[in-house]
C-alpha cells in the first residue's frame, strides 16, 4: 500500500510525468479503438473516398482535441497568454516552449492512429479503389466505363458477389494495400529520424533559453497548484468559521453529538492567524481581483530582507481610500 501511495505522490507532484502517461493512454486507445473497430466500406463510387478518408482523418482530431482538454498545462497556458500584465511582465519564449509541449503530446494519439490506419490498408482501399486506371489490369479491359466504376468501388468489399472470384480485384487491392503500407512506413521513418535529430542536435545549440523556459513553465504550473490549494485551506477555515458562528447559540446541542469546539480565546486567536486578516466575503473577492490583475513580481529578496521589528505593509484587501494594492518593485529574474 505504501508503494502505491508512493507511485501515486509522485505522478501528483509531477505533472509532466502524468501528462506523459495520458498521451500514451492515448496512443494505446487508439490502436485499441481501431483494431475493435468494424471497418465497412460502402462499396459506392460516391462514397467510398469520403468513408476512407473520414475514417482516417476525424478520429485523429477529436484524439488530438481530446488531448488538449485532458492536459492540464494547456488551461494554465491559456490563463498564462490572456492574463493582465500587472506588476509582473509575460515571457512568451515560456508560453511558446508551454504550447510546444502540449501540441506535441496531443499529436502522438493521432499521429499513431494515421499510421496504424496506413499499415492496415483498409481506408486506402476504400477511399481510392475508383481512381485506379482501369487499364493496368487485365479483368477490366472488356468493360463500359460505367460498369468499370462499379466494379472498382466494390474492390474493398469481397464477399460481394461480382467480386468474389475476380483477380483484378485482388490485384487492386495488393496495389492500394503495398502504398498504403509504403506511406505508413515512411511516415514512422521520418518521425523516427526526426526525433533522434532533435534529442542528438539539442546540445549543440545554447541551452540556456531552454532551460530558463522550462523552469518558468514548471514554476507557473506549481504556483497555480498552490495557489488553488491555499484557496481551497482558507475556504475550509472559513467555512468552518462561519458554522461556529451560525451555531454559536446551540453549543449543548453541539456538544451532544461530539462536535468540540474551541474556547473562545484559542479560536479568536488561532483562526484569525489562519485565516491572514480575510474575514469577509469582499475581502475575499479583492484578494482573487488582485491576484488575477496585479499578481506579485517575481522577487523574494524583500521578505527576507524585513526586520524582526519593522512594520508591515498593508493589506492589498484592506480598506484605504487613499492608496491602492502596494506591491514590491519589480527586478527581472
Amino acid at each position: 500500500m505504501d508503494r502505491f501511495r508512493m507511485i501515486f505522490q509522485y505522478f501528483q507532484s509531477n505533472s509532466e510525468s502524468v501528462m506523459n502517461g495520458i498521451c500514451g493512454l492515448l496512443a494505446l486507445a487508439s490502436v485499441k479503438m481501431y483494431t475493435s473497430f468494424d471497418f465497412s466500406c460502402p462499396c459506392l463510387p460516391q462514397y467510398n473516398m469520403a468513408y476512407g478518408l473520414g475514417i482516417m482523418f476525424v478520429p485523429p482530431i477529436i484524439l488530438f482535441l481530446c488531448g488538449l482538454i485532458l492536459n492540464r498545462q494547456s488551461l494554465v497556458m491559456l490563463e498564462e497568454w490572456r492574463r493582465p500584465p500587472g506588476r509582473r511582465k509575460k515571457d512568451l519564449a515560456v508560453i511558446r516552449y508551454m504550447c510546444s509541449s502540449i501540441m506535441q503530446r496531443a499529436m502522438v494519439a493521432p499521429v499513431v492512429w494515421i499510421i496504424v490506419t496506413l499499415l492496415d490498408g483498409k481506408c486506402l482501399i476504400c477511399a481510392f479503389s475508383g481512381s485506379m486506371d482501369p487499364e493496368k489490369f487485365v479483368g477490366f479491359a472488356n468493360v463500359s466505363t460505367v460498369q468499370v466504376q462499379q466494379l472498382l468501388a466494390k474492390v474493398p468489399c469481397k464477399d460481394d458477389e461480382l467480386m468474389r472470384n475476380n483477380t483484378s480485384r485482388k490485384a487492386v487491392s495488393r496495389y492500394l494495400r503495398c502504398w498504403s503500407q509504403a506511406f505508413g512506413w515512411s511516415i514512422l521513418l521520418i518521425l523516427i529520424i526526426a526525433a533522434f535529430l532533435a534529442r542528438w542536435l539539442r546540445p549543440c545549440f545554447n541551452q540556456a533559453t531552454l532551460l530558463q523556459a522550462r523552469h518558468w513553465s514548471n514554476y507557473i504550473d506549481i504556483e497555480k497548484k498552490i495557489f488553488d490549494e491555499a484557496c481551497c485551506e482558507h475556504s475550509r477555515l472559513f467555512a468552518h468559521k462561519c458554522i461556529l458562528h451560525f451555531f454559536e447559540s446551540m453549543r449543548q446541542e453541539i456538544k451532544l453529538h461530539s462536535f468540540s469546539l474551541p474556547r473562545e480565546g484559542e479560536r479568536a486567536e488561532g483562526e484569525e492567524d489562519l485565516l491572514q486578516g480575510i474575514t469577509d466575503q469582499d475581502q475575499v473577492n479583492k484578494l482573487l481581483k488582485t491576484w488575477y490583475y496585479e499578481k506579485p513580481p517575481l522577487d523574494v529578496s524583500q521578505a527576507h530582507q524585513r526586520h524582526p521589528g519593522q512594520e508591515r505593509s498593508p493589506l492589498p484587501w484592506a480598506d484605504n481610500t487613499s492608496t491602492h494594492s502596494k506591491f514590491p518593485p519589480h527586478t527581472s529574474v
